[in-house]
């Protein structure tokens, strides 16, 4: 009965997806001189994004074993609620609480403090973290906020289900919601205020030249990598370590095939609603584009990934093949607005290839404990996802993005986003575009993976000491007693 009710909600989404056609023509993309958004389109859109946390929740379970699958679920489901009231209280005041100063989404004028501790050596355009908008469940804001607050805490979601679905079967419940907790008010946030809040990343452009800053569209960093890093880094302290596998080129067992299959079905609407339903895109960007390119990676990565598969196993596994379509629409979320068609095609199929190869890099070499295998199929498809955008942006889409070429770009009228292989008739941006996305690569590694293995450290020293004192503690007791 609950798989009828996923697949006639997910089939009804697509239904009204398609009868606001006439929305969508209208143009769900603004100017960049007034970034507005349709927002009842705005509000399907984010509604489709909880098919994503949903997909990833039933695909871990799908690999999960029998004894351990409702732990699995429970702590997918408390992860999205997690998110979502931590985001709330806290995560999008940090995120986007100096939105107000470079963008003009209606609303927004209500989000003016972004902290830096460089504004006044280097200038302008070095925000750090935004000081405004928190509680929003306490505050009356404009409609358009509020849409992109809804918007924006289903990516919060999806974000905080990937490390602790990683994690689930490792700490115990009320180390999971710190760790979410964490996560979904501070990392989280503090990366996407860099990205998509106006901060020190989005604006390399205006400040360093380059490129037109470090661009992420859809999350391949910012929601993905940044989780599957995130991920790593609990799985490094926590984790054990694997025994050596008899046969290494089998793939992971997958024991609730129909979930694992339903949940990757659920991923594909859900990714139109992310990548089509932004209230704050800005630029000259083709929708129709972004999910033709959508679509076409996520097939290229289903193709790479089953012929690799079935060469290195004998058979075409069902759970590599659905993790490789997945590594392939977290891969292409970075460029889809700004790559062609046979781009996106040759993106999607590398992360397919990318997944096999780097879970038996993880989980064989490494003996690393993954079980959805997150850090292959989101930390390193969304690395080469961001890396793709510095060498496949063909300039034809993006004019303005970042503030930067809002008239002409590199010499060039209504020249965009632009990478090494660029459309006829524009300029190559090489090597300063792929200099900004390294940039938010190295950003991302810090923050999601190096501090946070820091902090985890220092945690898991703590509670190691505590409990040995408590030992000490019980075992004078029990000797007092003894010698009574």
């Amino acid at each position: 009965m609950s798989s009828r009710i996923l697949c006639g909600s997910s089939l009804m989404a697509i239904m009204a997806l398609a009868w606001h056609g006439e929305v969508w023509a209208s143009g769900i993309v603004a100017s960049a001189a007034a970034a507005t958004t349709d927002l009842g389109f705005s509000l399907l859109a984010a509604w489709l994004v909880f098919l994503i946390p949903a997909g990833l929740i039933m695909m871990a379970v799908g690999a999960s074993e029998v004894e351990g699958a409702t732990t699995v679920a429970v702590v997918g489901l408390v992860a999205v609620a997690l998110g979502v009231i931590a985001y709330a209280l806290i995560g999008f005041g940090f995120q986007f609480g100096g939105l107000g100063l470079v963008s003009s989404l209606r609303g927004a004028t209500e989000l003016v403090s972004e902290w830096s501790p460089m504004d006044r050596a280097w200038g302008p355009g070095w925000g750090i973290i935004g000081l405004d908008g928190f509680i929003v469940v306490r505050e009356t804001h404009d409609a358009n906020l509020l849409a992109l607050f809804l918007y924006q805490a289903a990516l919060a979601a999806t974000a905080v289900c990937i490390p602790l679905l990683a994690l689930a079967r490792r700490l115990r419940f009320l180390a999971l919601l710190g760790l979410g907790l964490m996560f979904a008010a501070l990392v989280y946030p503090i990366y996407g205020n860099w990205v998509w809040g106006g901060g020190w990343l989005s604006q390399l452009g205006t400040t360093l030249g380059l490129g037109h800053g470090f661009i992420d569209f859809a999350g391949s960093g910012t929601i993905h990598a940044l989780g599957g890093f995130f991920a790593l880094a609990g799985i490094l302290v926590f984790g054990v370590r694997l025994q050596k596998r008899e046969n290494a080129a089998a793939p992971p067992p997958v024991h609730f095939p129909l979930l694992a299959l339903l949940g990757a079905f659920l991923l594909l609407p859900g990714w139109f609603g992310l990548v089509a339903g932004n209230p704050l895109l800005t630029g000259n960007v083709s929708e129709v584009r972004i999910l033709v390119n959508v679509l076409l990676a996520a097939c290229g990565g289903i193709l790479v990934g089953t012929l690799y598969i079935w060469f290195a196993a004998g058979y075409p596994d069902l759970l590599m093949v659905a993790r490789s379509m997945v590594a392939s629409l977290v891969a292409i979320s970075a460029s889809c607005a700004f790559v062609p068609p046979w781009a996106a095609l040759a993106i999607g199929a590398l992360a397919g290839l990318l997944v096999p190869l780097s879970i038996y890099l993880f989980e064989v070499r490494l003996r690393l404990d993954d079980p959805t295998s997150g850090i292959a199929v989101h930390g390193i498809s969304g690395l080469w996802g961001l890396t793709a955008l510095g060498i496949f942006a063909d300039g034809a889409s993006g004019q303005g993005w970042n503030g930067v070429g809002t008239g002409e770009y590199l010499t060039v009228a209504g020249q965009g986003v632009s990478g090494l292989l660029v459309k006829s008739g524009f300029q190559p941006d090489w090597p300063q575009q792929s200099y900004a996305q390294i940039a938010g690569v190295v950003a991302l590694l810090l923050l999601g993976l190096a501090l946070s293995w820091l902090v985890f450290r220092a945690l898991n020293g703590f509670v190691g000491r505590v409990a040995g004192l408590r030992s000490q503690i019980a075992a004078s007791d029990g000797h007092a007693s003894g010698d009574e």
